[in-house]
C-alpha cells in the first residue's frame, strides 16, 4: 500500500503533529495503520508511538514518553533511512536525542522531532 502524505488521514495527521496536536495526529494515523500490512504497518506504528510519546510528555508523563519513544525506535530502526515517503534517518536521530534528554532529566528539551516528507 503506497503511503500518500499529501492528502487524507496521513496529511491531516502530519498537520496535527506539526501543530503539536499529538493525540489528534495519532488518531489520524491509526485510521491508516489499521488497513496496512508490514512493513508499512510497523512503520506507521512507530510514527504513532512518537506522536503518543509527545502527547504523554505534554501531560507531564516523561516515563511513558520514554517508553513509547523506545518502542518507536524498535520499529523504525530496521527500516532504511528513507521509507514510506519519510526521511527516517534524521527522525531516528532526533528521537535518540529526546531519549537522552529524558534519561538525564534535562529541563532543556530539544525541539520536537520533525517528520519530513520526501519529495
Amino acid at each position: 500500500m503506497p503511503l500518500d502524505w499529501s492528502q487524507g488521514e496521513l496529511a491531516e495527521g502530519l498537520r496535527c503533529y506539526r501543530a503539536e496536536q499529538f493525540f489528534l495526529a495519532h488518531e489520524h494515523w491509526e485510521a491508516v495503520w489499521l488497513q496496512c500490512c508490514d512493513p508499512e504497518k510497523a512503520f506507521l506504528q512507530g510514527l504513532i508511538q512518537i506522536a503518543a510519546a509527545f502527547h504523554h510528555l505534554q501531560r507531564n508523563n516523561a516515563l511513558g514518553a520514554s517508553s513509547l519513544l523506545q518502542g518507536a525506535l524498535r520499529r523504525l530502526d530496521p527500516l532504511p533511512p528513507h521509507f514510506g515517503g519519510i526521511a527516517l534517518g534524521p527522525l531516528r536521530e532526533n528521537v535518540r536525542h529526546w531519549l537522552q534528554a529524558l534519561s538525564a532529566r534535562d529541563s532543556q528539551h530539544p525541539p520536537f522531532p520533525e517528520i519530513c516528507c520526501e519529495s
